[in-house]
């Protein structure tokens, strides 16, 4: 990289720390909480530490920078009508960032990229304002974390999928004038390449997930080890943004730190959002279920082709899958807040959709192929 590119990216860098310095000192000043106002003041202090470093990069090159006006629009949103306007957009921004500085050079050896990966998560748990407890960020990372209600959505969501692809793959074959043993075959055949697919995907998701998390823990070791110091002070900001004054909070991370073993399963949780015991849970149980959840969709459209024949197993197909969407569209009310008979309608009337959709294609790819 030549001078002049570094330059940029240095003057670039300078420009982001500037802005997030400006918006955090404004979300101090309207922030009612004070010691919630006092953790943006430290983040603020923080974010001038990193312009100045990068003024001392620029050099004779440095120039004195004001807010962008992106910048100086959150400091007026956050004054005018209070922080929780902004955070969520800050909380994002910060989470977009938080690797910013991990291959950059000059920041390399230094408290920046670790400092940026603290803000990201300091920023989520306000965002959430309740605290930084492990099952409520987790819920940030996909809709197989967290707790009942989360779980209740994944097992809706998973026999749709199932009810639907399976309920418009036999529609579709149907529409081409097929056999019922061929009907029959491709329902069952739907059935079992949608569920494997389905608990693939989900074990390899749960797998990433349980990979990088032990690879989070593994870095966040690292740093206690060799940067105690700053790792104290970022538990101490944590736990003011939970709700308690910076005397009880330096006093609670004393404590917790005091025991390595403890320390770091403390900073795993509250940093990171991580059980180290369970790390996200069994890949191999989230596969199960979703191959379950996956074959219960799929089986209902395909059923009655097992025990009828002929325009009864048709129409019995529909009206089968027709109940089951509406039974889901219940499920999904209860998690969304919606009328149940809005729900279920709205349900039954997407499942109709795809499945005339695919039944109308089929009629016209059997009548080419014939």
């Amino acid at each position: 990289m030549n001078d002049k590119d570094s330059q940029q990216r240095y003057r670039a860098n300078l420009q982001g720390e500037v802005d997030g310095a400006a918006v955090y000192r404004a979300l101090a000043k309207s922030e009612s909480d004070p010691k919630l106002a006092e953790v943006f003041r430290r983040l603020a202090a923080v974010e001038e530490a990193h312009a100045e470093f990068w003024r001392r990069r620029l050099g004779d090159q440095a120039r004195t920078l004001s807010p962008s006006l992106h910048a100086r629009l959150l400091a007026w949103t956050a004054r005018r009508f209070g922080p929780g306007f902004v955070i969520p957009t800050l909380a994002a921004t910060e989470a977009r960032d938080r690797r910013a500085y991990d291959d950059q050079v000059e920041a390399q050896g230094t408290r920046l990229p670790a400092d940026e990966r603290s803000h990201a998560r300091i920023m989520s748990a306000i965002a959430k304002r309740s605290g930084l407890s492990g099952p409520e960020l987790a819920m940030l990372e996909g809709r197989h974390r967290g707790g009942g209600g989360n779980m209740l959505r994944a097992a809706v969501l998973g026999a749709n999928d199932g009810l639907v692809s399976n309920l418009s793959l036999v529609m579709g074959v149907a529409g081409a004038a097929a056999a019922e043993s061929t009907l029959l075959l491709t329902g069952l055949a739907g059935l079992v390449a949608g569920a494997c697919s389905m608990a693939m995907g989900e074990w390899l998701s749960v797998t990433s997930s349980r990979e990088l998390n032990q690879k989070q823990i593994a870095t966040e070791a690292e740093e206690l080890r060799e940067l105690p110091e700053e790792e104290k002070e970022e538990l101490v900001l944590i736990y003011q943004a939970k709700g308690l004054d910076e005397t009880q909070a330096r006093a609670l991370a004393d404590k917790l730190l005091s025991n390595r073993e403890t320390a770091l399963d403390t900073l795993a949780r509250e940093e990171l959002g991580i059980d180290p015991k369970e790390l996200g849970g069994s890949a191999w149980q989230a596969g199960a279920w979703s191959f379950l959840l996956f074959s219960l969709g799929a089986i209902v459209p395909v059923a009655p082709f097992i025990f009828l024949t002929g325009t009864a197993a048709f129409v019995a197909s529909l009206v089968a899958g027709g109940i089951a969407l509406m039974a889901i569209g219940v499920g999904t009310s209860l998690f969304t807040g919606r009328s149940m008979v809005f729900s279920a309608l709205r349900q039954l009337l997407i499942g109709a959709a795809a499945a005339g959709i695919t039944y109308g294609v089929g009629r016209v790819v059997g009548v080419s192929l014939s």
